[in-house]
């Protein structure tokens, strides 16, 4: 029951528990206390609404910042990490496999605010060897979901 709980609420959290149970044909207590065991273990750490954030004319800029790092010895990755996702500018940090150690994602107002993040405080810890900051223009997808306008009309060409 777990998995299919899973798979469901992944694309839709704000479903009510008892349309929960009766799509998955269970019932409504045990659907209820399979997600609190899951929420007590962080298999489930959240809930999260995707925000079209052009649409809302909000500006925000988010960047995905490529980190190469000295693991800390006896820690490996994992003191580098915490350092890092302690930040409240940091969304999300990946520990990635090629040229860098880390994905980083920031979000600021401005280019600039992104930018005096990456010098003056995740440049600047020892443990940092080089970043590479690449700045999101345009989402087109996004956890799953796709963000950019459907097209008016059919943009196929067609075979004959």
């Amino acid at each position: 029951m777990q998995e299919k709980i899973l798979n469901y609420i992944e694309k839709n959290s704000r479903i009510n528990l008892h349309e929960l149970a009766v799509i998955l044909g269970e019932d409504e207590t045990a659907v209820m206390n399979t997600l609190e065991e899951m929420e007590q273990e962080h298999v489930i750490c959240g809930y999260h609404t995707l925000i079209n954030w052009d649409k809302a004319g909000i500006d925000k800029v988010t960047a995905m910042i490529e980190v190469r790092v000295t693991p800390q010895r006896g820690m490996g990755f994992d003191k580098v990490a915490r350092r890092i996702y302690n930040y409240p500018e940091v969304n999300s940090v990946y520990l990635i496999s090629g040229g860098f150690d880390f994905m980083v994602i920031i979000e600021g107002r401005t280019l600039r605010e992104v930018a005096e993040f990456v010098s003056q405080k995740l440049s600047a810890l020892d443990s940092v060897l080089s970043t590479k900051t690449n700045f999101i223009l345009k989402k087109y997808k996004d956890h799953g979901t796709i963000m950019a306008d459907a097209p008016k009309e059919d943009e196929r060409v067609g075979v004959s």
